[in-house]
């Protein structure tokens, strides 16, 4: 039965009541999808970046260390990375990226639709077979990504980097753009940017790329590991000729140019250097301690601002330092016997892998490791880990036998002989050592070997070794009784000496050869080292002028007032050594020794500067008037003239005294040796009119170098070595005296005196006409006497030296 027009029927009430409810459970779960998806939404999105932070965004980028000269000598980094503003970026190479990466760069607004569509469609089934999702991002979005976001592969991460993508085109131009992605992407080999890639993979700046190392690069951005140029080199240049051939579609490149470069083969360094200079390892790692401790720097800026560090060091000298040092620590070591092999194989099967184990002094770049094959009669054959076979020189086969011997399967280190074919057997010192080379006027520290070999030990011995200096302290007990009233002609007593402390031990100091000479001038008692004269002489000076004078010429913080520290028994470095010698080279004044010349920023402010000294009038153009007058640095610590005195006495030590293995660099050259108690470290505290030189010799651990071993024997060689090489194409140059001070000849020797001090005639042997000094030391049986001769009022005394200091109790002796 039909129901009446515009009535519903029986049977369609339920089923509409039934879409009715439908309707309404439809619509609740698209409100709650809804609701889900704003939650979603602001979940994802809370966190969200502002992509104008991009505006004045700088990547992390390397302080780069150079010398004086401009050479580069280090980086600071967390990572490698050397910043290249987009005009400084060639052409070519940005192409090759574009053609690799994003060719519709300059054309979309920051998405590829197109590409990101594909990519999506693949990752729906990557998703659901577990696989990663893949990019399609276009360069804009590497940069959201790279900068902004993190590296997850998600699509909500996706959603973002197009988003900030989007946003990025409207906040920064495509060069700044373009710009921000090529100095942040990672491209391997320790590289971030094209710039540290350029320099890293193939040792030069991006400027000098050729289309095929471009193009290489351009390569790297989908897994540098996958496109290794050593271990993956095929696929590499597969790679590499593919995106040369992008380019030529693209018309970046012609295909004749296309062609030449995909025949070329991938030659890059066989691994990532900071700098190509790589003799100042213990100067550059200095130079980051100080920087660290830079209030200006410290660790973030120092590692990720871009800071430009102009140092002092001069790579000249620096190399001949550390050639010098190293030579000097192997003679020493040779002198002392071979101490065997450092390994043994029973096979030669695969006795290049144990030898691998075993890391050759970085510096010595000729060494390699090698096994003894054969051992017949004087003849011992070795193989060296690179496949060379040969014989060891004769006379290191007598060396090795008369030390620990040496047989079949040895493995050892062995350099070419350069005197005739086969091999020269090496080996690593035991020993070790400093040398610093500073600018006396400046402080400027021009070279810096804290050691052997920086690669097997970073300890630094030139700052961080405190060790006694023993008698190269002496010039400065010296120093002090020319500063209290003594004078070049004063004489006082090189004979036994005993004396007691307050718990009655007795210390009785002795000469180095257990000889004593009497009555000596100073000038003789410093150039021969004589211990009971330095002692007597600081007894009447007393110790706290000797002390107070140490002190404020830096040799250390703080002295104890012993008698026992006029021989050099406390402790210092031979960078602060060289700081206090520079006193008596520059009139007096105490120097602060420093690394860092200048710090600038990324933008060329300068932010630090080792030269505080003001001159108001240094940026003025030329007028006429007189030029401006900038003040010398450095506290006056003593007497130009007591300065000078000085300088002139140790020059007699490298003409007639303990270093005159020094002379034959033939130049005016001064200095002091030092020998510490049982032979523990060996000194030379050297210099010419303008460098200041310190050598130090010993083992880490302070044992005993060795019977005779001194610093004329061990350190005095080593200085030569290096002003030999320093010196070779400088004028000789005399020591400047002060313009006031007074000379008169003592014994034969032209002496500096302040004036008022100076005798009014030349002083002389006894029986002598002035002819100069005796031939050698004399026995204390014939004591030189003070005589005046050849002069109108010959015959006045001479100034006696202040009378020793009464103390009732020694104690403060000891």
């Amino acid at each position: 039965m039909n129901s009446p027009a515009g009535q519903p029927g029986p049977e369609t009430a339920p089923a509409r009541r039934g879409l009715a409810l439908a309707g309404v459970i439809v619509l609740s779960f698209v409100a709650l999808a809804a609701f889900a998806t704003a939650i979603y939404a602001a979940w994802l999105f809370h966190d969200m970046p502002d992509a104008g932070d991009l505006v004045d965004y700088h990547p992390p980028t390397a302080t780069r260390a150079y010398a004086w000269d401009g050479t580069l000598i280090g980086e600071f980094s967390r990572e490698r990375r050397i910043f290249v503003p987009y005009e400084a970026i060639p052409k070519q190479t940005a192409q090759a990226f574009l053609a690799a990466e994003d060719h519709g760069f300059f054309r979309h607004r920051g998405v590829d639709v197109g590409g990101l569509g594909r990519a999506m469609a693949k990752n729906v089934l990557n998703l659901v077979q577990g696989r990663r999702l893949e990019g399609g991002s276009t360069i804009t979005q590497q940069v959201a990504k790279n900068i902004l976001l993190t590296s997850d592969a998600t699509i909500g991460r996706k959603l973002k980097e197009a988003i900030l993508a989007s946003q990025l085109e409207g906040t920064l131009t495509k060069e700044r753009i373009l710009e921000l992605y090529l100095n942040e992407i990672w491209l391997g080999y320790r590289s971030y940017g094209v710039g540290a890639a350029a320099y890293n993979y193939f040792g030069k700046s991006v400027s000098e790329l050729t289309l095929a190392e471009s193009a290489y690069l351009a390569a790297l951005p989908k897994g540098p590991d996958n496109y290794h140029p050593m271990r993956r080199k095929r696929q590499a240049i597969a790679r590499r000729n593919w995106v040369i051939d992008q380019m030529a579609d693209l018309g970046m490149v012609s295909r004749e140019e296309a062609r030449a470069a995909m025949a070329e083969d991938l030659k890059v360094q066989p691994a990532p250097t900071r700098s190509q200079y790589r003799d100042a390892d213990y100067f550059v790692e200095e130079v980051r301690r100080i920087a660290l401790n830079m209030d200006e720097l410290g660790d973030e800026r120092l590692n990720a601002g871009g800071y430009y560090m102009r140092t002092t060091l001069d790579p000249r000298l620096q190399s001949a330092a550390r050639l010098a040092l190293m030579n000097g620590l192997e003679a020493y070591d040779r002198r002392h016997g071979w101490r065997g092999a450092w390994g043994q194989v029973t096979t030669l099967a695969g006795w290049e892998a144990e030898a691998k184990k075993k890391a050759k002094p970085a510096e010595r770049r000729s060494w390699r490791q090698a096994v003894v094959t054969s051992v017949a009669g004087g003849t011992v054959q070795v193989l060296t880990i690179d496949g060379q076979s040969g014989s060891l020189a004769g006379q290191d086969v007598a060396w090795a036998r008369r030390g620990k011997g040496i047989g079949t399967g040895d493995l050892i280190f062995v350099a070419p002989n350069e005197e005739g074919a086969g091999f020269r057997l090496k080996q690593v010192p035991a020993v070790n050592g400093a040398l610093v080379a500073m600018e006396p006027n400046s402080g400027r520290v021009l070279a810096m070997v804290g050691g052997y070999s920086f690669s097997l030990s970073s300890f630094n011995r030139a700052t961080q070794a405190y060790r006694q200096p023993g008698s190269a302290f002496k010039p400065i007990v010296y120093a002090a009784a020319l500063e209290s009233g003594y004078t070049p002609r004063s004489t006082v007593l090189d004979a036994p000496i005993t004396l007691r402390g307050a718990g009655g031990q007795a210390w009785s100091p002795e000469n180095y050869n257990h000889e004593y000479y009497g009555a000596l001038t100073l000038r003789r008692g410093l150039e021969l080292s004589r211990n009971t004269m330095t002692v007597r002489l600081a007894q009447a000076v007393g110790m706290k002028r000797i002390s107070d004078l140490a002190v404020r010429m830096g040799v250390t913080n703080k002295m104890d007032r012993v008698l026992a520290m006029a021989l050099g028994s406390g402790e210092t470095t031979v960078y602060r050594m060289a700081a206090a010698y520079s006193s008596f080279l520059n009139g007096g004044r105490k120097v602060e020794p420093h690394l860092i010349e200048v710090v600038q920023d990324r933008n060329g402010k300068v932010i630090w500067r080792a030269d505080r000294r003001e001159c108001p009038r240094c940026d003025a153009g030329f007028s006429g008037a007189e030029s401006p007058r900038v003040p010398r640095t450095g506290a006056q610590v003593m007497d130009p003239i007591t300065a000078y005195q000085i300088t002139s006495m140790l020059e007699g030590v490298v003409q007639r005294g303990t270093a005159t293995y020094a002379s034959q660099v033939g130049k005016p050259l001064g200095g002091k040796t030092g020998t510490t108690n049982d032979y523990r470290s060996a000194w030379f505290m050297g210099f010419s009119p303008q460098m200041v030189v310190g050598v130090f010799i010993g083992f880490d651990d302070n044992r005993s170098l060795g019977e005779g071993e001194t610093g004329s024997r061990s350190a005095v060689p080593i200085f030569t070595e290096f002003m030999t090489e320093a010196l070779k194409d400088k004028p000789a140059e005399p020591f400047k005296a002060p313009a006031n001070a007074k000379f008169a000849l003592v014994r034969g020797i032209r002496e500096a005196f302040r004036p008022g001090t100076e005798p009014q005639a030349a002083i002389a042997p006894t029986g002598g006409g002035g002819g100069g000094m005796p031939r050698g030391p004399q026995p204390y049986s014939k004591v030189w006497q003070d005589g005046l001769t050849g002069a109108p009022n010959a015959g006045a005394a001479v100034a006696p030296p202040p009378p020793p200091k009464k103390q009732d109790d020694l104690s403060d002796l000891f």
